[in-house]
């Protein structure tokens, strides 16, 4: 006589795992999407736009770059990020020069003003979340979550560092890399 076998205990995919009886998957996602719109909403008026301060923000954090690497550090595809880049060179907000080794190639900088305009843009922002925070959590809930931004940012950046081969099919809008859908 063949025993049955109890059939596993988890599935396959852990994604099917965490969203499965406790739905932790789409509670964090439900609290991350309502916190990004309240936090979209506390940008300054007439500002650059979202994607603009991307762009921004990743030539802050990670200096200096060509075209072609700044488009696969956002997702982009070439014809959007030429648009971007032209209106923020247009506006100041980034500088275009030659590569040193290949003349050929364009390395973008932020200058000054597009510094300052990120600052701007994040300093709204961290004012309503500081005060948000102090507000309505307790002081163990604001050490979690800040304990929690390590796995946040190792979470958004899973996609560059694994590849899109090692996560789920999805669709993606157009023009949009994994990292950003």
């Amino acid at each position: 006589m063949r025993m049955k076998l109890p059939p596993p205990t988890s599935p396959a995919n852990p994604a099917q795992e965490l969203a499965g009886e406790s739905g932790t998957t789409a509670a964090i996602l439900r609290a991350v999407l309502r916190l990004a719109r309240r936090l979209r909403a506390e940008r300054p008026a007439g500002g650059v736009s979202l994607a603009g301060i991307g762009l921004l923000s990743t030539l802050h954090r990670r200096g200096p770059m060509p075209a072609a690497r700044l488009a696969e550090a956002e997702g982009l595809q070439a014809q959007s990020l030429t648009r971007l880049l032209a209106q923020l060179e247009r506006t100041d907000l980034i500088a275009r020069t030659r590569a040193v080794v290949d003349r050929r190639e364009r390395i973008i900088t932020l200058t000054p003003r597009g510094r300052e305009m990120l600052a701007r843009d994040m300093r709204g922002r961290e004012t309503w979340l500081s005060c948000a925070m102090a507000e309505a959590l307790t002081a163990s809930q604001r050490h979690a979550l800040g304990e929690a931004t390590t796995a946040m940012i190792l979470l958004a950046e899973v996609a560059t560092r694994a590849g899109a081969a090692a996560l789920p099919d999805r669709p993606r809008p157009a023009g949009r890399g994994p990292e950003q859908t």
